[in-house]
């Protein structure tokens, strides 16, 4: 059984979906493990992870509008206002999606279904640099 783990740092642009998928099955297919098991960790309180369509850029949008209209960003509902009224907005969407994510490895590649890709998925309205910490274990 062998492991390797790596830190990821992804700037992202600001409230959206930025894809990771590149940078993840690379560093996969650097680690010589066939079969195994890969958990991807979301190292903040107000980002997170998701597994969703690349194909279709409205998917994105469609997602992104969602969560503006479930989560509102109205100060006057919250006590956390300290870091701005996207704040605790953003602590909301992450505790409502995953931090962290499984994704089986075989053949050496993260298994994703055809039209799937991960993501990081930023709450904030400002770019952040965000870390994602990769963990493989396999043979």
């Amino acid at each position: 059984m062998h492991q390797a783990q790596i830190e990821l740092s992804i700037e992202t642009p600001g409230q959206g979906l930025t894809e990771i998928t590149r940078e993840v099955c690379g560093w996969v297919a650097d680690q010589d493990i066939a079969t195994g098991m890969l958990t991807a960790f979301c190292r903040h309180t107000s980002a997170s992870l998701t597994i969703q369509e690349n194909a279709d850029p409205d998917v994105q949008r469609d997602l992104e509008t969602f969560f503006a209209r479930l989560v509102s960003e109205d100060p006057a509902l919250y006590r956390h206002t300290a870091e701005g009224p996207d704040d605790m907005p953003a602590h909301i969407k992450s505790a409502l999606t995953d931090v962290s994510l499984n994704i089986p490895v075989g053949g050496g590649q993260p298994v994703l279904g055809t039209w799937q890709g991960i993501y990081l998925f930023e709450h904030r309205h400002r770019p952040h640099r965000r870390r994602i910490t990769l963990h493989i274990c396999g043979e």
